[in-house]
């Protein structure tokens, strides 16, 4: 992989090049591996690439799933991949993950003041920002067709047995930080879980050959 420069805003860039990959467990390289192959094709075919991260409620995990796979492709200069998410039904994007996402680094900017709040999160100087809320993943503002479904929780995984459109289902599931809401530990978990995805994702990209 040759790499450009990175125009991860900095302090994410120095988040990401503390993540630590040699702790995946081969057991869980397996789980990764039809991503890096779905992403691998598509680059070495001269594709576009377009990720759709789906969980229950579009809150939490399928969020971060999407901005971390955001950011990895733009530090691994990974072109042309658009990542989305979306839920089996919508939500609201649950505020512990912008406060987490924000302490992480990322400039987020809420966009409307709603039940389901509209976020621009900016991980780049340089490229668009993220848009972040709540939604069905068939919602027209995701790509109805020629995507991978990365189902992100065991409940969506379980319940969603067809994507309409998908061309690969990729079940990659991480355990619910909203296990620890109202507690002493809830920041600490989100963080935690934070950590893995991005870890996980840097992991995905540094395969891919360009």
């Amino acid at each position: 992989m040759i790499m450009t420069q990175s125009t991860l805003i900095l302090k994410i860039e120095s988040l990401v090049k503390e993540l630590n990959p040699l702790s995946i467990s081969e057991e869980r390289k397996v789980v990764l591996k039809p991503l890096i192959d779905f992403i691998q094709s598509k680059v070495s075919s001269d594709q576009e690439i377009r990720i759709n991260f789906i969980c229950t409620h579009n809150s939490r995990r399928s969020h971060i799933s999407q901005v971390w796979a955001q950011t990895m492709a733009s530090y691994f200069n990974i072109k042309n991949l658009f990542c989305y998410s979306g839920g089996t039904e919508a939500t609201a994007l649950f505020p512990m993950v912008v406060e987490t996402l924000r302490n992480q680094g990322f400039q987020i900017q809420k966009l409307s003041e709603n039940n389901n709040p509209v976020y621009a999160i900016k991980y780049s100087e340089n490229e668009h920002p993220i848009i972040g809320f709540s939604k069905s993943y068939e919602d027209s503002f995701n790509p109805s067709s020629q995507f991978a479904a990365v189902m992100t929780c065991s409940q969506a995984d379980g319940g969603c047995p067809f994507i309409a459109g998908a061309e690969k289902r990729i079940p990659i599931t991480f355990d619910d930080p909203k296990a620890f809401d109202n507690t002493p530990q809830q920041a600490e978990k989100y963080t935690e879980r934070s950590i893995q995805i991005a870890t996980e994702l840097f992991f995905v990209f540094s395969q891919i050959n360009s």
